[in-house]
């Protein structure tokens, strides 16, 4: 069913492996900044989406939105629709372990998450979403090539964002969660049902407890880290 009612692109448009920012602006930046030979598939919505070359590989990057409902709808859509095998979302994350700073790169092993969104699988019980270990490899190999001491560990998708409950996040950090966004566990759990591979590559933009945190345009621009391990990773699937 190409294109979708999200997303132009025709059949071969998109790269096997897809990068997914959740900012499309980010996405732009990307394509503009690390790829050449850039073609747009995608601006339904504004949710840009670029297919270019890095060192030869043909790679994508797609906006996925905010939240995992988003996250579902485009993810979903490029594993099953558009043949897409691999996606690493690069984002931000607001970290919440003490041993993190900002700008501090968090290779996403788990996602634990508030969400109901599993129980559309009606499974007879909780699922674990995870990463690809594969994918998590590579990614902690190309952090360690370009000089980045990359973070690996749970973090936690929420579904919101402006919490009523103060104290909610700090009974994750008790259960040694490092940081929290909103956007992998839909994306983890996407990829296991369609056999594919997934990873969370994500920058701290904020620390939680505190009033340290980034500006927009910082969060758009300049967090080309966990691209460039993004990227790399690509050129080993």
């Amino acid at each position: 069913m190409t294109p979708t009612p999200h997303n132009n692109a025709r059949p071969n448009d998109i790269a096997e492996t897809a990068l997914m920012p959740g900012d499309p602006l980010r996405a732009k930046f990307i394509a503009e900044n690390f790829l050449t030979n850039v073609v747009k598939y995608n601006d339904v919505r504004g949710m840009f989406g670029y297919t270019g070359q890095y060192e030869g590989k043909k790679v994508s990057v797609q906006g996925s939105g905010m939240g995992m409902p988003s996250m579902g709808i485009y993810s979903y859509e490029l594993f099953n629709f558009y043949g897409v095998d691999n996606i690493i979302r690069i984002g931000t994350t607001g970290g919440m372990a003490p041993s993190l700073s900002v700008r501090d790169v968090v290779l996403a092993a788990g996602a634990c998450t508030d969400s109901n969104y599993a129980a559309h699988y009606k499974l007879p019980g909780s699922f674990a979403p995870i990463a690809s270990h594969s994918l998590l490899e590579k990614a902690l190999s190309a952090a360690r090539k370009i000089g980045v001491n990359a973070v690996i560990g749970n973090v936690l998708s929420s579904d919101v964002f402006y919490h009523n409950d103060p104290d909610a996040l700090a009974l994750w950090v008790k259960m040694g969660v490092l940081s929290v966004e909103m956007e992998c566990a839909a994306l983890y759990m996407n990829a296991a049902a369609a056999g594919k591979r997934a990873l969370g590559i994500l920058t701290v933009s904020d620390l939680m407890f505190t009033d340290v945190t980034t500006t927009a345009a910082e969060r758009e621009t300049t967090f080309v880290e966990m691209a460039t391990i993004a990227l790399e990773t690509a050129l080993e699937i």
